[in-house]
């Protein structure tokens, strides 16, 4: 719908687009972008023990999750922050996985946004059991399954697809393709692209520029329309591009190129956005207040990080089962009066 010079596409003038949208999913994701910068550095300073990056993939996040009702279950991997911002979890909660202090740092219930899978797939699966349950309640839910181009090698999706298509389940399977499975570039993993070989599992498919976030939008919308009408599963793969490495871990310079980036760059999901939004009359007083906001909310994040305290061990006990565990709270006790005695010697 927009082209990389932030032009409208004949798609986009056919369809219109909406200004007062645009500008809000700008903000939505200059904030995720800024965000993922202080997370990384924080990483860096060791405030972090790990990070992986979304930046890049802001506007395949934002156009879709914003397609959604604020009900609709989420299955994310483990870069799908832009998405967590929109559905309202905070900074802090965001990193205190990162940070080792809790397996989530969030109640999936409370944002319709499950914890982050980092077993490569599994979450495709899970999203197809919560909508097999979906089915059951009777009602128009709509689960949302994200994953990347490598995970969709992964015997995992591969099943939720057959799965979600033989039981006709409302799941829509979002791709984001970033180009890169950690270091293997699509070419290398698959023979055919993921939109097409979802019609052998009975699953319509959609190709989406994923850097265009109101064409992303434009299609989630339509792909949910058709789970929500009982078409069943749909399948959008969105072509984007991982601008950082796979993780803080990793150094892409080693197996991408200067010019690859440098391709990928010119179409910036932000910058693309940006040069729309002024050509179509939005001046600088929007752009400055939206700086200053980001500037303080990068401020917000260091201090949320720092803040963080880790967990007693004594407390994981209560976290073990669901329902009191009799040998479990002996453990507890036991261990209890340990660190008493530790102290007590301390004091002496």
């Amino acid at each position: 719908m927009i082209d990389p010079d932030g032009r409208p596409t004949p798609e986009g003038e056919s369809i219109g687009i909406d200004l007062d949208l645009a500008q809000e999913f700008y903000g939505d994701m200059v904030l995720a972008r800024r965000f993922d910068r202080e997370a990384l550095a924080l990483q860096r300073q060791g405030e972090l023990s790990l990070w992986l990056m979304s930046w890049g993939q802001e506007a395949a996040q934002v156009g879709s999750v914003r397609a959604l009702r604020p009900t609709d279950m989420i299955f994310p991997s483990y870069r799908e922050h832009t998405a967590a911002l929109c559905r309202g979890i905070s900074p802090a909660d965001l990193m205190r996985q990162w940070r080792g202090l809790a397996h989530a740092g969030w109640d999936p219930t409370d944002h319709h946004f499950h914890i982050y899978s980092l077993v490569l797939g599994t979450q495709a699966l899970h999203a197809t059991g919560y909508a097999a349950g979906v089915v059951l309640d009777g009602t128009d839910e709509v689960v949302t399954a994200y994953f990347g181009d490598g995970a969709a090698s992964q015997g995992d999706v591969n099943e939720a697809l057959n799965w979600a298509a033989a039981g006709s389940l409302p799941v829509l399977f979002i791709c984001q393709n970033n180009q890169w499975a950690i270091s293997t570039p699509p070419s290398v993993q698959m023979r055919t692209p993921l939109h097409v070989r979802a019609a052998g599992f009975g699953l319509p498919s959609f190709h989406v520029d994923g850097n265009d976030v109101m064409a992303v939008h434009a299609i989630t919308q339509r792909a949910v329309d058709i789970i929500r009408s009982g078409g069943g599963p749909v399948l959008v793969e969105a072509q984007t591009y991982r601008f950082g490495g796979h993780s803080s871990s990793d150094d892409p310079k080693r197996y991408r190129s200067d010019s690859e980036l440098s391709l990928w760059e010119a179409r910036d999901p932000i910058a693309r956005l940006e040069a729309y939004l002024r050509n179509h009359g939005v001046d600088d007083v929007y752009f400055d207040e939206l700086s200053g906001h980001a500037d303080d909310f990068a401020a917000s994040v260091r201090t949320a990080c720092k803040a963080l305290v880790a967990p007693r061990l004594v407390d994981l006990f209560d976290q073990a089962y669901a329902e009191p565990h009799r040998s479990l709270e002996a453990e507890r006790d036991a261990y209890a009066e340990q660190l008493r005695g530790l102290e007590r010697e301390a004091q002496a």
